[in-house]
């Protein structure tokens, strides 16, 4: 596991003997599948697992080797210029599902994949296959999601979505010392998201206290209500209570 943890060690271990024919062959199913991806965008997932399966045996062989790259994430960064997280995802869903269950994933895309194989990581042997796959079968995908969601922590949840958007490595820093503030008034157990929603709302605020939108104002200070303990939440009304009389 060296290079995949924080361990230090005076004696890394040796890297694998590298099979140059078969680097080959594994490279050159990646870059067939991702441009088979390109021209056939809408039917993109059913080759998904095959691509999971091929890069990791890409980061076990080290085949990147073949390419002259310095580690496995320069590699994924050639082939997914946009983000490396979906290689990742693909990669999670070979490594945490079933032979069994993959073999049928193809008919229910990658997006339901993902969840499957977060809820099969965390119940191992416990995972009731069969019953998921069905309903990743039945339900829509943000449907699915809600439920996998459910089942892992137990809770409701209200639908979400990823959001994709640049940033110039310029602009990082800031964008993540925002962030970083915001964890710190609001608490650690805060996600990103909320940290940035948090962010927008003290923007909108501000942006519309004079001669502003006033719906637009009371839309943030609901939200900011929203972040107060209940004694504070109980005080603070008391207070335009005793204000109104």
């Amino acid at each position: 596991m060296v290079g995949l943890t924080s361990l230090i060690t005076n004696d890394p271990p040796m890297p694998p003997k590298l099979n140059r024919e078969r680097a080959k062959f594994v490279l050159a199913k990646i870059d067939e599948i991702l441009a088979w991806e390109q021209r056939k965008e809408k039917e993109r997932d059913t080759k998904f697992v095959e691509l999971g399966r091929y890069l990791c045996e890409v980061r076990a062989g080290q085949y990147w080797r073949v390419e002259n790259v310095k580690s496995f994430d320069e590699f994924l960064e050639k082939r997914f210029p946009g983000s490396r997280r979906k290689a990742y995802y693909l990669m999670s869903i070979h490594e945490n599902l079933p032979p069994e269950v993959r073999k049928d994933l193809k008919e229910v895309g990658w997006a339901k994949g993902l969840e499957l194989a977060k809820l099969a990581k965390k119940e191992k042997k416990h995972f009731k296959s069969a019953i998921w796959l069905h309903r990743a079968h039945e339900m829509p995908t943000d449907q699915f999601r809600l439920a996998i969601a459910k089942e892992l922590t137990g809770k409701e949840t209200e639908p979400w979505e990823i959001v994709y958007f640049k940033l110039y490595e310029s602009q990082i820093p800031v964008v993540d010392r925002a962030i970083e503030t915001a964890a710190l008034m609001l608490g650690s157990d805060r996600s990103r998201g909320y940290c940035l929603e948090m962010i927008c709302a003290d923007f909108l605020a501000g942006a519309n206290l004079d001669n502003g939108d006033p719906e637009t104002l009371l839309f943030s200070m609901k939200r900011f209500f929203g972040l107060l303990p209940e004694a504070q939440k109980q005080a603070f009304l008391e207070s335009i209570l005793a204000k109104a009389s």
